[in-house]
């Protein structure tokens, strides 16, 4: 199969706006940095298992741009997302006297880019940074619409800044790499904009998850490239999550409750997505949203991506209780009622409270 060529999304942020670049061969090209402003000084962060493999690759590419790289090399793992592993990015700024001209690059998957981007939000009040994601969900999702943030005991995300970066580089030769589990946690993502935006984009996504598990450049990078497109489109209009970027919350409600309840890093964030779109479906079916069909088309797609469809029990006692109460600590919960993003009709998303007990229904549904 022939290997895509450069492709590009512009998100449209007036005095913010950036692109995105997606190919492969891009992370490594000295050329994928040179509009970039100058600097005396960048700062690569990293993790234990992609630095070994791309950071010297990567402080190559920006050797002839900027006179001294450091590499940060933070934990692996969702577990690590917190105020600890943040100081080791402000550590590393401080003893090295980086100014605020200096640029962060954000070289690994979702947790290394939204704790970059905290960081590159609060030091000195602001500097820029790069990300340059490593994984699926990364690249079609996290790395894409300025949110960055930590995560505390309560709650996944719940700490943070809405800070964009200067450029996106999604290299898609860096997912021959990803472990196959990884993969599948990034197609929830992908999976996740048609039901909500596009359902040409849900038919595609259907007739090409084969490929897209088997890694085929194409496929992946017009994944890729329609997903960004469609982020790009809901950040333009509200960038700061006012009304409409809501949607793309589209199962991450029940996920994140899930991620929370188990404690951090036991399922992936991609597998809490996956099967919270499915206890999504079961809402927006019981609330005559959309037919029992689509609940059954859209979890035999999440099934075929390799994601669970069954809900973990966080509770031997009142598990559907246990879910209600992490679920009042996300952010889309207003006054302690909690806000679902639902499916009305296929292709459009809405985001609307439901009853408690038709919620427990759902959970205990999904929940064998």
């Amino acid at each position: 199969m022939t290997v895509p060529d450069l492709q590009t999304v512009a998100i449209d942020l007036q005095h913010r706006s950036y692109h995105i670049a997606i190919r492969g061969s891009l992370f490594d090209n000295p050329l994928s940095y040179a509009e970039l402003p100058p600097a005396s000084s960048a700062v690569i962060v990293t993790n234990t298992t992609v630095g070994p493999l791309y950071a010297e690759r990567l402080r190559a590419a920006l050797q002839s741009k900027y006179a001294t790289i450091h590499t940060v090399t933070l934990p692996d793992g969702e577990s690590f997302k917190t105020w600890q592993t943040l100081n080791l990015i402000f550590d590393a700024l401080l003893q090295h006297t980086c100014d605020r001209k200096t640029l962060l690059f954000a070289l690994g998957g979702g947790v290394v880019g939204d704790m970059t981007g905290f960081a590159a939000a609060s030091f000195m009040r602001g500097v820029p940074f790069v990300q340059v994601p490593t994984t699926l969900l990364a690249q079609v999702d996290s790395s894409v619409g300025g949110k960055t943030g930590i995560n505390h005991p309560l709650g996944k995300n719940m700490i943070g800044a809405f800070y964009q970066p200067l450029k996106v580089v999604c290299d898609l030769d860096v997912l021959k790499t990803l472990p196959q589990r990884e993969l599948s946690a990034g197609l929830a993502e992908v999976i996740k904009y048609g039901p909500i935006a596009d359902l040409a984009f849900l038919s595609w996504i259907e007739e090409h998850m084969d490929a897209l598990i088997a890694r085929e450049p194409a496929a992946l990078a017009h994944a890729v490239k329609r997903s960004c497109e469609i982020k790009a489109w809901v950040v333009g209009q509200d960038e700061r999550e006012a009304g409409l970027r809501a949607i793309l919350n589209f199962g991450h409600t029940f996920g994140h409750a899930i991620e929370a309840g188990l404690g951090y890093g036991e399922w992936l964030h991609g597998e809490g997505v996956g099967c919270g779109m499915v206890m999504a479906a079961h809402l927006s079916q019981r609330l005559g949203l959309v037919d029992a069909a689509f609940v059954a088309r859209l979890t035999t797609l999440i099934q075929r991506a390799g994601l669970p469809v069954t809900g973990p029990k966080l509770c031997g006692t009142d598990n559907a209780g246990r879910y209600l109460e992490l679920m009042r600590v996300d952010k889309k919960a207003e006054g302690g009622e909690i806000k679902f993003v639902l499916i009305d009709g296929p292709g459009n998303a809405v985001v609307r409270s439901a009853p408690d007990a038709l919620v427990r229904e759902v959970i205990d549904h999904c929940c064998k």
